[in-house]
């Protein structure tokens, strides 16, 4: 059976996949990043789950994977295949596709961004199937954005586009990792809402979802946290409304886990901003967490596909 190899690289963990044509997981592993080891040594251990990965499908299929796919955070030059820079992982320039490539003898790599190859996995076989244009919105830790456009995610000029977590929606607000005061993601991330609540409860240990288990129960101090965390998600995703006009708008990661405890305020408080704006769909990720592995497969199919039209 033909098959490809897909990673995604977080900061914590690493998830890696064997993927079939149709996108189909074949195989499922996972493992840590371990980045308390430092950057050359996560880099190691991707080219290692990749290899395991690579003789797993060797031995089960009967063949060779046709090509890998790997998705990670950071600043990402696809292009050339580098992963500049990322901060949680500490590492700078590394030629990410040349290594890979060299250590499963040859097979043709490609490299992605982690929010926009999940975002391609959304956008075509998730919850943006079928919608012609559409914005993806994980909140975990901090707030990204893919752009999806007929099929495909725009990675912008110099590979930023989407970067809505960096949108200010309370000038003077808390400080930014960025520099900015009052980031979207200072105040609407999964993130930012375990802070507020953390504080707003005495609980040092209390985290966004139980802030939403709260919300739900009837908690005036949650409310207040929750409400204000929705609030500033909705400014911040109106202007990403009045920029890109999407048809659908997919919202993901940790804190869409609480389901329509976000989604029904949510829903409502775009609504109350929104003056010409046409209101898209707002509808919740599909694919939780195996996102970024079937998009990280789908960007090595479009590779081979790619290198067949050439």
């Amino acid at each position: 059976m033909k098959h490809v190899i897909a990673l995604d690289v977080g900061g914590t963990g690493m998830k890696a996949a064997l993927v079939g044509a149709d996108g189909t997981l074949l195989h499922e592993a996972r493992r840590a990043t371990g980045r308390e080891r430092g950057p050359e040594a996560v880099v190691e251990s991707i080219l290692d789950f990749a290899a395991e990965l690579g003789a797993l499908g060797r031995r089960q299929y009967g063949r060779p994977a046709e090509a890998a796919g790997v998705a990670v955070p950071g600043i990402v030059d696809a292009e050339r295949g580098v992963a500049v820079y990322a901060a949680n992982l500490g590492w700078r320039d590394v030629p990410m596709r040349e290594l890979l490539s060299a250590r499963l003898d040859g097979i043709p790599v490609a490299l992605g961004h982690d929010v926009r190859t999940g975002g391609l996995a959304e956008g075509r076989i998730g919850a943006g199937r079928g919608a012609d244009r559409f914005l993806f919105v994980p909140l975990g830790t901090g707030i990204a954005g893919a752009i999806g456009i007929a099929g495909r995610i725009e990675a912008g000029a110099h590979g930023y586009a989407g970067e809505i977590g960096h949108v200010v929606v309370r000038p003077g607000g808390p400080q930014c990792g960025c520099g900015q005061r009052g980031c979207l993601e200072t105040l609407a991330s999964a993130s930012a809402v375990s802070r507020a609540w953390a504080a707003a409860s005495g609980d040092p240990e209390a985290d966004a979802a139980d802030c939403a288990k709260a919300v739900a129960s009837g908690d005036a101090r949650a409310a207040a946290v929750w409400d204000g965390a929705v609030g500033a998600l909705a400014d911040g995703l109106v202007t990403a409304l009045t920029l890109l006009d999407p048809r659908t708008l997919i919202i993901g990661g940790g804190l869409a886990e609480a389901g329509e405890t976000l989604f029904t305020p949510l829903r409502t408080a775009v609504k109350e901003r929104v003056t010409f704006q046409r209101l898209p769909d707002i509808v919740p990720a599909a694919l939780g967490d195996t996102a970024g592995c079937l998009g990280a497969g789908l960007l090595a199919w479009d590779l081979l596909a790619t290198e067949v039209s050439a």
